[in-house]
């Protein structure tokens, strides 16, 4: 009923010149109709990639959060996919952590059977289809990166099975932030030097801007034939020092009145329940 209602309020109406807000409408009426429409998701993480020019390198936060309480102070976001591709994680951590296991673990058997080095391009295949199957179900936005015959690759894999190819990606809920960084400060062909700053600086970013990235800054260089892991490469969130001393003697606090101890077995039971466990 709701889509027929739809469908005759969208017949008739003229292509938009300019933006289009039949989008806004048609959410405005199925919730007028009492539909519950989706919420967007917030990841809590600042994941990002750069290619430079003899390599990749990735980066991330380490804070994981569970709602507004933050339930690790130094999760490794960057994964294991083969010892030339690497990939960083957001969203819910046993997803992510789960996805990437079983991706590296088909890898290697590609390796066993072909005998070659893996490609990035066949990670990428393999996360792709086995996240558009679950249709965003599993959530796992991912920054997949690595070097191989084909020279340095970097893609970005959302939940959803779409993927896209750039010389520099973010995602997570301070992607914002680290964008704005590497839209200031990239250019082609940089050095190593620059590029791990440039990360470290749209991390930093991630982690001032946005409550859900915090703690230390992780950097993975991927190079043909080498891969250099820092953890951490800096610490942001550094925990901050007692300014006063808090220890007081004892007497400080004054003892008004004395109780005398009773022994459990001087009471006595006036009204029992017992409780049903289902």
């Amino acid at each position: 009923m709701v889509s027929v209602a739809v469908d005759q309020m969208l017949i008739g109406k003229d292509d938009p010149k300019g933006f289009s807000f039949e989008n806004c409408r048609r959410n405005a009426f199925m919730a007028k109709q009492g539909v519950t429409l989706p919420k967007a998701r917030s990841t809590g993480t600042t994941i990002v990639g750069v290619i430079f020019n003899e390599g990749v390198v990735l980066g991330a936060d380490t804070r994981a959060t569970g709602g507004s309480i933050v339930c690790d102070l130094n999760c490794e976001k960057i994964h294991y996919i083969a010892d030339n591709v690497f990939c960083c994680g957001a969203g819910t951590a046993a997803d992510t952590e789960f996805t990437t296991r079983t991706v590296s673990s088909r890898m290697e058997l590609l390796k066993l059977r072909t005998g070659r080095e893996g490609r990035v391009i066949s990670a990428l295949r393999m996360l792709k289809q086995y996240l558009f199957r679950y249709q965003g179900h599993v959530s796992a936005a991912l920054v997949l990166g690595g070097v191989d015959v084909g020279g340095p690759a970097l893609y970005t894999v959302y939940p959803h099975g779409s993927t896209d190819k750039l010389p520099y990606v973010t995602m997570g809920s301070g992607s914002l932030a680290a964008m704005s960084v590497f839209e200031d400060g990239y250019k082609v062909g940089m050095n190593e030097e620059e590029a791990k700053k440039l990360v470290r600086d749209a991390i930093r970013a991630g982690i001032v801007n946005d409550l859900g990235s915090g703690s230390n800054v992780d950097i993975t260089v991927i190079k043909r034939g080498s891969v250099q892991q820092f953890r951490p490469y800096e610490v942001i969130c550094k925990k901050s020092e007692r300014q006063g001393d808090y220890t007081f003697p004892v007497g400080t606090t004054v003892v008004t009145s004395s109780h005398e101890m009773v022994p459990f077995s001087a009471l006595k039971v006036t009204d029992e329940e017992v409780m049903e466990i289902s």
